[in-house]
C-alpha cells in the first residue's frame, strides 16, 4: 500500500467567491518513485477546542456550547467545522493543491458560533483524510486512503474574520422562524422604526442594560 503523508501548508480567505470560503494549501506527499495516477479523497475538518486557551471574554461567548468553565474538562469536545471532497491529480512524490471549504455564518451552527466567540490567536483544526488512490507503474491498481491519515493544523483567527468580512462587513446574522420575524416586522411598523437595527436596539434598551461581562472589551484571566 502507497504510504501517503498530509500537511496542511497555509490558509486564506477567497475574495472573489460567490459565498464565504476557505482555501487550505494541502501537501501530499509519497516517500518513493511509484507514480500517484489520482486521489479521490473525502476530507473532514474538525476543531479541537481543548487545545488552546482563552481569556474571559472568550469563556463567557463560549458558555453556550461547553457550560461553565469548571466543566471543561468534560465538556471541550471536538466541534465538527466542514466534511468536502477533493480529488487530486496525478503526481511522483509530492504535490499540492487547494482544498476549498465553503463556508457559513450561520450562528446556529456550532462552528460558527465557536469562531465567533474568539477575539484573537489561533483555531486548532484536525484534518482526517479516507478515499481512494489510483496508483502504479505499468497501469494501474486501486488502493484505500488509510483512516488513520490526519494533519494538525492552527488557522488564525484573523484569516476566518477576513473572511466574514469580505461579505458580511461589521455585521452579524441571525435565522429566524417565520413567525417570530412577523412579531419582529408587527414590531417596526407600530413603533415606525426605521431599519432593522433600530427594532432590535429598541426590544434591547426596552430589555434593561448588558451585563458587564457582555461589554465589548471586557477581559479577564485566561482560562486554560
Amino acid at each position: 500500500m502507497t504510504e501517503l503523508s498530509f500537511t496542511c501548508a497555509g490558509v486564506r480567505a477567497d475574495r472573489y467567491a460567490a459565498g464565504p470560503t476557505l482555501v487550505f494549501r494541502l501537501r501530499v506527499t509519497t516517500p518513493g518513485d511509484e507514480p500517484v495516477h489520482a486521489l479521490a479523497l473525502r476530507c473532514q475538518i474538525r476543531i479541537e477546542p481543548a487545545r488552546r486557551g482563552y481569556d474571559r471574554a472568550e469563556a463567557d461567548g463560549l458558555v453556550d456550547l461547553f457550560g461553565e468553565p469548571s466543566r471543561w474538562g468534560s465538556t471541550l469536545k471536538p466541534v465538527q467545522f466542514a466534511q468536502v471532497p477533493l480529488m487530486v491529480p496525478g503526481f511522483t512524490r509530492e504535490t499540492e493543491t487547494d482544498l476549498v471549504v465553503p463556508c457559513t455564518y450561520d450562528m446556529d451552527i456550532a462552528a460558527t458560533r465557536y469562531l465567533a466567540a474568539l477575539d484573537g490567536g489561533e483555531v486548532p483544526l484536525l484534518m482526517l483524510f479516507s478515499g481512494t488512490a489510483f496508483t502504479g507503474a505499468g497501469g494501474f491498481r486501486v488502493e484505500p486512503v488509510p483512516w488513520d491519515r490526519e494533519a494538525a493544523f492552527r488557522m488564525p483567527v484573523a484569516t476566518w474574520r477576513e473572511m466574514v468580512d469580505q461579505h458580511f462587513p461589521g455585521c452579524g446574522w441571525i435565522r429566524l422562524p417565520r413567525d417570530t420575524m412577523n412579531a419582529l416586522l408587527a414590531h417596526r411598523s407600530r413603533r415606525a422604526l426605521p431599519s432593522w437595527e433600530a427594532t432590535v436596539r429598541d426590544l434591547l434598551a426596552h430589555a434593561g442594560p448588558a451585563p458587564e461581562s457582555a461589554l465589548p472589551g471586557t477581559t479577564g484571566r485566561t482560562v486554560s
